[in-house]
């Protein structure tokens, strides 16, 4: 697997960590440590822009961010879930997979077109 590849991985993980702070901190430490969980995230989020298109990167990490943030609502502190919630959910994964198919092609084109 690319090195670019599990910045990415990590940096959707702390972003889900951060996101989860929020919703527990409660003391000054506890807000220390979130902040210092998105300074980490950002600088996953930088390097694994170094090498990977910034637009498929940055809709894997809001994906992930907004998918994760709903199950997390769900599954840890006693959301609800519909159908609809479940649909657009399901329409931001196909996004992000689309939209990381589509710059393949785009990638591909280009070299064959350097060759």
């Amino acid at each position: 697997m690319n090195k670019a590849w599990i910045y990415v991985m990590l940096t959707c993980l702390f972003e889900l960590l951060w996101v989860y702070g929020f919703n527990t901190a409660t003391q000054w430490w506890h807000w220390t440590i979130v902040v210092a969980v998105i300074l980490v995230d950002f600088h996953f989020l930088a390097k694994s822009c170094e090498s990977l298109p910034t637009g498929t990167v940055y809709a894997i990490f809001a994906a992930v961010g907004t998918v994760g943030t709903a199950l997390m609502d769900i599954f840890l502190f006693g959301g609800s879930f519909n159908f609809l919630k479940g649909l657009f959910m399901a329409f931001l994964i196909i996004g992000v997979i689309s939209l990381k198919l589509a710059d393949s092609r785009v990638e591909n084109k280009s070299e064959k077109g350097a060759a």
